[in-house]
């Protein structure tokens, strides 16, 4: 019998990128101590091969490559080459000459936090932590996002409902009833009986048949993800949010939405989707105009 490692089992990995080999060992102990597996290189260009190479988490990296460099110019370089290669890397860049007008340069070419030397313990693990849950959940929702588009696609192969018993016919014909109207429709049924066949077939024979039917998992949803996935939101509303984004509910407009799982709901998501349900408004995050 194999035992193979799940993604819980393996430790998330930082890339510690520094020109002294002191500071390397220092922040190589510090994260391994909380768990953390750690590389450390000490030249941009030992940086670019082993993100080429292999997969980290985080990057953690200095600024200046070379003892007589204050500027940062070395850091800054490298950033945007680092970003090319792996756009979800999160990247987390360090210096002793520290300035806002350095911090805000790297933040625009691709860091997502700073840190100065010498550095906290405590700050320095509240970054990496935070950097590590961000990861993660746009992990997540990359999942979901390839997990939807493969559900449209199955949706426009799949041949309408077939019923040929009578229970199966009593649920066609209650179908057929409630399809035309715009009212919301709660379909009940255990695990595998195919409400989500039947939610299809209400979409086909409603007047919205030739529009969208947009599908999501709800219990798939963590709390962080929850208001972007469902309502979308506009390009600066939280770290990351470089473009304005469409969420469920204006990609179904017209259509039909279909919440899968809903009775999984958190507490904190229901108080969210209740205005919407009720009253068929809402905003993106980070926006004040209602839709």
């Amino acid at each position: 019998m194999a035992i193979l490692p799940t993604m819980r089992d393996v430790a998330p990995r930082i890339l510690i990128a520094d020109d002294q080999e002191d500071v390397r060992g220092a922040l190589s102990f510090i994260c391994s101590a909380e768990g953390y597996a750690t590389v450390t290189v000490d030249s941009p260009g030992r940086v670019l091969a082993l993100v080429r190479a292999e997969s980290f988490d985080l990057l953690l990296m200095d600024m200046n490559f070379d003892a007589r460099e204050t500027t940062g110019a070395g850091g800054l370089e490298l950033l945007p080459q680092v970003a090319q290669l792996d756009p979800g890397l999160s990247i987390v860049v360090m210096t002793a000459y520290g300035s806002v007008r350095l911090a805000v340069e790297a933040m625009h070419r691709g860091a997502r936090d700073f840190l100065e030397k010498p550095w906290e313990n405590e700050r320095l693990l509240s970054i990496l932590r935070t950097q590590m849950q961000l990861r993660r959940a746009l992990r997540r929702h990359a999942q979901l996002e390839a997990e939807n588009q493969g559900l449209r696609r199955a949706v426009a192969a799949e041949p309408d409902l077939v019923a040929t018993s009578p229970t199966m016919r009593r649920v066609e014909s209650m179908i057929r009833q409630v399809a035309p109207s715009d009212a919301n429709v709660l379909i009940t049924g255990e695990n595998g009986t195919g409400k989500g066949v039947a939610a299809r077939r209400i979409h086909q024979l409603s007047a919205r048949g030739p529009t969208a039917f947009v599908s999501v998992n709800m219990g798939g949803l963590p709390d962080t993800l929850f208001e972007s996935e469902m309502f979308g939101h506009v390009k600066g509303a939280f770290t990351d949010a470089r473009a304005d984004r469409v969420g469920r509910f204006e990609l179904a407009d017209q259509g039909t939405l279909f919440l899968d799982e809903i009775a999984n709901l958190t507490p904190v998501q229901q108080a969210k989707m209740l205005r919407v349900l009720e009253t068929g408004e809402f905003e993106r995050l980070g926006s004040s105009k209602t839709l």
